[in-house]
């Protein structure tokens, strides 16, 4: 319970000064208010807003000792291959590595959304099966990343006789069997053509 303030208590100057409380307990009350109000239904924009607050603290708070980074040079740049199959996940693995990013396999679309949580600003390239392990598919993670991770390229592979499915205007589709050469020109442009603009 809390004490009554009075004359002889500790000024409140003292009593809230940056030693007294961490930034990130009060980041993590004011988050916790945050979904209560969108539980009871905010506007979209103001959802979206704490979706964008909540991944930058994500990131912000995601360890970076699996990935050293240069102390003079920016976060290194991943791919995420997300395939159910080891042998093309492998595969896909082994050609990415031969570019400049650094390359996280997973098996699910769930093992995909846990490492865009953590590090999405530094995901360059997303490089998806429409069939997956797990609850979601890799048409519903494409919508996932176009939405929550706009800046990431999006490609997204299947083979089963379809030729485009219903992807997000911005996802490229390789049908299987891809050839290296399209998997390889995907990461360069991931890595050189301009990312678009968070609306």
């Amino acid at each position: 319970m809390r004490k009554p303030l009075s004359s002889a208590a500790t000024p409140l100057t003292d009593t809230l000064s940056p030693s007294s409380i961490p930034l990130d307990q009060i980041g993590q009350t004011l988050a916790s208010i945050y979904d209560d109000l969108v539980s009871e239904g905010v506007p979209e924009h103001l959802a979206a807003l704490v979706r964008q607050v909540r991944q930058s603290d994500a990131e912000a708070a995601a360890p970076r000792a699996a990935t050293p980074i240069p102390a003079e040079g920016p976060a290194q740049r991943l791919a995420l291959v997300v395939e159910d199959d080891p042998q093309i996940r492998a595969l896909a693995e082994t050609l990415l590595e031969e570019t400049e990013l650094d390359v996280i396999g997973c098996d699910s679309a769930e093992a995909a959304l846990t490492v865009l949580q953590a590090r999405g600003g530094d995901v360059a390239l997303v490089f998806a099966d429409v069939r997956l392990a797990g609850a979601m598919d890799g048409l519903q993670l494409a919508r996932a990343v176009a939405t929550l991770w706009p800046r990431a390229r999006l490609v997204v592979t299947s083979g089963h006789g379809i030729r485009r499915p219903d992807l997000p205007s911005e996802a490229v589709f390789i049908a299987k069997p891809w050839r290296p050469f399209d998997v390889l020109v995907e990461a360069e442009r991931a890595t050189t053509d301009p990312a678009p603009p968070v609306t």
